[in-house]
C-alpha cells in the first residue's frame, strides 16, 4: 500500500494501533472505533482540524500466513480550505481493502522489482501480529483532498489578486489570443 509523506514512520508507535494475532484473525468481524485522544493525535499526524469520528467495520480472513481484511471506513473529518483556510465539514465512506503477507527476506539491495496490481494493495509485517487500526488510519490519510475548497476559495482568491486554477497554467495565455480569425 502506498503511503502517504505524513503517515507514521515505520519505527514509531501508531496513534490507532490496534493489533491483532494472525494465527487467531479466520473469521473475525471487528470493529474499530478511535478514541477521542487518538482522534486528535490523528488530527495532528494529518494536518487536519479536527476528526469528530473515525471508525472500521471488517471481516477477516486467513490462509497460511496471509491475512485480508475487507471492509468500510466512515469518517467525520473538518479540515481547512486550501484556499481560505476555513474549516470544511468532510464526510469519508470508504471500502477497504488490505492483504497482510510476512515481510520479504529474499530482497537483494538495488535489484529491480517487478510488481503487479495486486502487490500494491499489500502490507508486509513481521512476527505474528498485523496492525489494523495503523491500516485504517493510512487508509484514512489517503482519502484526504488536499486540495480541498470550499465556499469562499473564489473570493479569498480575488482578495489575494489570484485567478482561479482555470485562468492559470500552461493553456492559460492561449485562451485570450484570437486564434483562427483573420
Amino acid at each position: 500500500m502506498n503511503t502517504p509523506e505524513n503517515t507514521a514512520p515505520e519505527n514509531r508507535e501508531s496513534e490507532f494501533s490496534r493489533p491483532f494475532d494472525v494465527r487467531q484473525v479466520e473469521g473475525k468481524a471487528p470493529h474499530l472505533e478511535a478514541t477521542e485522544a487518538e482522534r486528535e493525535a490523528l488530527s495532528r499526524r494529518f494536518d487536519l482540524v479536527r476528526i469528530d469520528s473515525l471508525s472500521a467495520e471488517l471481516e477477516l480472513h486467513r490462509e497460511d500466513r496471509i491475512v485480508e481484511a475487507r471492509g468500510r471506513l466512515r469518517a467525520e473529518i473538518v479540515q481547512s480550505c486550501a484556499v481560505s483556510a476555513e474549516d470544511l465539514p468532510v464526510s469519508v465512506d470508504e471500502e477497504l481493502f488490505f492483504r497482510f503477507v510476512p515481510q520479504r527476506t529474499d530482497l537483494v539491495p538495488d535489484e529491480e522489482l517487478e510488481i503487479d496490481a495486486d502487490d500494491c494493495d499489500e502490507i508486509e509485517y513481521t512476527g505474528t501480529h498485523v496492525d489494523l487500526g495503523e491500516a485504517v488510519a493510512q487508509s484514512l490519510a489517503l482519502a484526504i483532498d488536499p486540495f480541498l475548497t470550499g465556499p469562499e476559495a473564489e473570493a479569498a482568491r480575488r482578495a489575494a489578486g489570484i485567478g482561479s486554477p482555470e485562468d492559470q497554467g500552461p493553456f492559460a495565455a492561449l485562451k485570450g489570443l484570437n486564434l483562427g480569425k483573420a
